[in-house]
């Protein structure tokens, strides 16, 4: 399915045209539909821990291609469910590489779309300045609730787990995890105070809207955890959609690259 959008001086020729004759109408329609100069707007589904980073990147992309991007934040794996379900997505920027190998296997893909927009990077983090921030700090009495993303859904929330495996604490802390559906809401969770500590994204730390210490992490080693390699795609929705194959281009120019990786991301 695909959605239009016109401005106000464009529907009044419109309703006169209906008024007068369907067959010219038609035709008119051919011709704004077809034609290279018209910029459709671009549907993302992006993942919850870049959602802050693609609010950065749209504003100037958006005034640019005088387009506009209608984003969609949520788990990788509840936006993979939504794809195969028929969301009209034209853009996936996912969480891992694992689901977007699934959807191209299933077909859902352009061939060939697929690349690495990013790398994230996993860090513990708490909005309690007297706790120190280390990998002794799960064993803090102080500590009774720890928030992650949901393993099942989120790669960031299985990055957690196996930080927890490999450190021996995830059955001793097993009830004090709280999970959030995703990892914007595992970040709440302890922003509002209801988890002392969180396994979040350094790119959720470092965002300008996070009134807390930004300064105040641990940046877990790389070797805890599988590579959190974030890999964007066009979807088939998108396959006539000029807008968002140029929109995929524009992550890879130096301009918008230079913004992700001031976000924290490698």
């Amino acid at each position: 399915m695909y959605y239009y959008c016109f401005d106000d001086s464009t529907y009044l020729i419109l309703i006169k045209l209906i008024n007068s004759n369907l067959k010219t109408l038609f035709l008119i329609l051919i011709l704004l539909f077809s034609s290279q100069g018209y910029a459709q707007n671009i549907r993302v589904a992006v993942a919850s821990n870049f959602l802050s980073t693609l609010k950065m990147l749209a504003p100037t992309y958006e005034k640019k291609q005088n387009v506009k991007l209608l984003i969609s934040s949520a788990s990788t794996g509840k936006h993979y469910a939504q794809i195969v379900n028929g969301a009209p997505f034209d853009i996936l920027l996912a969480a891992d590489r694992n689901h977007i190998s699934k959807l191209n296997k299933l077909g859902y893909l352009v061939s060939g779309s697929r690349f690495v927009y990013a790398q994230g990077q996993l860090v513990l983090w708490s909005r309690n300045d007297k706790i120190k921030l280390d990998r002794k700090s799960l064993d803090d009495i102080r500590v009774n609730r720890v928030a992650i993303a949901n393993p099942k859904t989120a790669p960031y929330g299985l990055a957690a787990q196996q930080v927890l495996e490999k450190l021996g604490r995830y059955h001793i802390i097993k009830t004090k995890l709280v999970k959030g559906e995703n990892i914007g809401q595992a970040f709440q969770f302890v922003a509002s105070g209801n988890a002392e500590l969180g396994f979040v994204s350094l790119s959720q730390v470092l965002n300008p809207t996070n009134p807390f210490n930004k300064e105040k992490y641990w940046l877990i080693s790389s070797d805890l955890y599988s590579p959190l390699e974030q890999e964007a795609a066009l979807l088939k929705n998108g396959q006539n959609n000029e807008s968002a194959k140029q929109f995929l281009k524009y992550l890879k120019s130096p301009e918008a690259r230079q913004i992700i990786q001031l976000q924290g991301y490698l």
